[in-house]
């Protein structure tokens, strides 16, 4: 058994993670709760002083939860990378987004990569939970933390286990979530799995890296093109005069073969509107088209502008124009109950109302301030609904009073079937996706 092995098992291993957002300091909570000494190292200094100051920045953390953990000593965090040298095992969990075509940018892994080779030394495990394209950890990583001269293997493991964060998910969250582990040999994959065992409740062991990549991948792509296969469905019972929600419930009452997706104004987050992107770009270098990934991207993306069309419309049957509407957006964040606006269809879609000549206000309690490029967006209550020429439900909130905001509208698109239960008896004022 290997030295790193045992302090892995006796749980007297020193763990860094790399990057303290919404993947990484969920599971630095849960490196330290199974009592490991743990660091969270990220360039904000606000989030770093936060958290050694017992405070989370995460919804899904609690800052009692946080706070118990520095108390105890178990968790810190720094801005100095040099905490990388004590590190036995480093987990990186850093952004991969898109360049402005749609490319990879592997840039903060890279960055991170760096960092570490700096301060490498024998008896050390890394692990990359950020999404990549099939073959990263194995073409790209591996090569350049190789380039030090200690061996993999001997002086040094590798793995790749994709993150499975759901934010606001409160049956499943990172310990209870089965987590996919992949490694550059046995002893790289026995290393990995001894650490993610410690603190997750199911690990399930792959065969390669490359393995591992590609199911973080198809997880997203299978949602993505689903999402992008009712959005469709939306747009085409909108021109056939049906409801569309309606009709994927009834769908849905079979009992085998159908699985339930729902249509909204688009897709946001940090994975699934990019992640099959990755492998779409990946597999143009062995020159072959993703076309399901390539269709789901189109319809997908055009969403925003189709919610806006709908707006358009509504206000043209009640004789009311687009330019000039005071229009109020109803939820921010790309998904329900929680404070996280990246890649939000509602961002779209206010561009494209500003664009358009409308006055554009947002309501969501979860974001107190909202800015979008160089336009700063104007904050109201829902309970000011009635001021708005339209509401529009871009995201769901459960703390919502839906009721009452149908009550106090003059007119609502509901993009999220938030208002279901009114629609019969106001169908007047309400048109959904």
């Amino acid at each position: 058994m290997s030295t790193l092995l045992e302090r892995i098992n006796d749980r007297s291993a020193t763990v860094v993670v790399v990057g303290a957002g919404y993947v990484g300091l969920p599971l630095a909570v849960e490196v330290a709760k199974a009592g490991f000494t743990t660091i969270a190292y990220d360039r904000s200094a606000a989030k770093v002083d936060g958290i050694n100051a017992g405070k989370s920045h995460i919804e899904d953390v609690t800052t009692a939860t946080v706070g118990a953990l520095v108390d105890r000593k178990k968790l810190s965090a720094a801005t100095d990378p040099d905490v990388l040298a004590k590190a036995d095992a480093v987990v990186i969990c850093v952004p991969t987004p898109l360049n402005k075509t749609k490319d990879p940018d592997n840039s903060f892994i890279l960055d991170a990569a760096d960092m570490i080779l700096a301060r490498m030394h024998p008896q050390q495990l890394i692990v990359l939970e950020s999404t990549t394209f099939p073959g990263f950890t194995r073409e790209v990583l591996l090569p350049k933390l190789s380039s030090t001269g200690l061996k993999v293997d001997k002086d040094f493991f590798i793995a790749f286990s994709p993150e499975r964060v759901d934010p606001g998910n409160k049956t499943y969250q990172t310990k209870n979530t089965p987590k996919v582990i992949g490694a550059s040999s046995p002893a790289g994959l026995e290393h990995a799995v001894a650490l993610y065992r410690s603190y997750i409740d199911k690990v399930i062991p792959v065969s390669s890296t490359d393995t591992a990549e590609m199911v973080k991948l198809l997880e997203n792509t299978f949602r993505a093109v689903n999402i992008g296969l009712v959005n469709e469905v939306a747009i085409m019972c909108g021109r056939l005069g049906l409801d569309s929600w309606e009709v994927i419930e009834a769908a849905a009452t079979k009992p085998f073969g159908f699985m339930p997706f729902f249509p909204g104004p688009g897709l946001g987050g940090h994975c699934i509107p990019i992640d099959p992107l990755y492998l779409s770009w990946k597999l143009k270098t062995l020159k072959y088209n993703a076309r399901f990934i390539a269709l789901a991207d189109e319809i997908n993306s055009a969403m925003p502008e189709v919610v806006v069309v709908r707006v358009s419309d509504a206000l043209n049957e009640r004789g009311k124009a687009l330019r000039g509407a005071k229009i109020l957006i109803a939820g921010v964040t790309y998904k329900r109950d929680i404070d996280d606006v990246r890649e939000s269809p509602a961002l779209d879609i206010i561009e494209e109302l500003h664009k358009r000549g409308a006055e554009v206000s947002y309501a969501d309690s979860h974001v107190p301030f909202l800015k979008h490029g160089d336009l700063t967006v104007p904050s109201a209550t829902l309970q000011q609904a009635g001021q708005f020429d339209c509401v529009v439900i871009t995201t769901d909130h459960s703390d919502v009073d839906y009721r009452a905001l149908v009550q106090a509208s003059r007119l609502i698109v509901d993009t999220r079937n938030a208002t279901k239960a009114f629609r019969r008896e106001h169908r007047e004022k309400i048109v959904s996706l």
